[in-house]
């Protein structure tokens, strides 16, 4: 019979050397995702992404109202009924033009508190004159409270 030489005994110590360092990396990383460092939310852009035909020319959110800039590219006249933006919500009743600009402020919202991020999907519902449709379109809005 053979007893076991040093050479599994180094071999082990190796092992349990690079066990522990890796261990210890890994609870670093995981120190710095729970205290915030390594959210992507900070670095993303802010961004206003509607369906085609509506088009988010520029927004600002604010911890009590939402502002959007929208511009009607569908061809025709349309009118905006309501638009809901996160948790808030407002009806309008405006009409726009084709390639009309318009600007639309949603009052009484609670978005946050400034310097935080805001993401929200945005939900506008608006009637086609032509056909007197009402249809809605969809996006949305990732920005910084302001």
């Amino acid at each position: 019979m053979k007893i076991f030489s040093n050479k599994s005994q180094a071999a082990m110590e190796f092992l349990m050397t690079y066990g522990w360092a890796i261990l210890v990396v890994l609870a670093a990383i995981a120190a710095l995702a729970y205290f915030g460092v390594l959210s992507p939310e900070k670095f993303l852009p802010q961004k206003c992404i509607l369906e085609a035909g509506l088009a988010c020319v520029n927004h600002k959110v604010e911890p009590t109202q939402t502002t959007l800039i929208l511009l009607n590219s569908f061809g025709r006249t349309i009118t905006i009924n309501s638009i809901a933006v996160g948790a808030c919500s407002t009806s309008f009743g405006t009409s726009m033009l084709d390639q009309d600009q318009k600007t639309f402020v949603l009052t009484g919202c609670s978005n946050g508190a400034q310097k935080e991020s805001f993401k929200g999907d945005v939900v506008i519902s608006y009637t086609d004159k032509n056909t007197n449709l009402t249809k809605t379109s969809y996006g949305n809005l990732n920005s910084k409270i302001e």
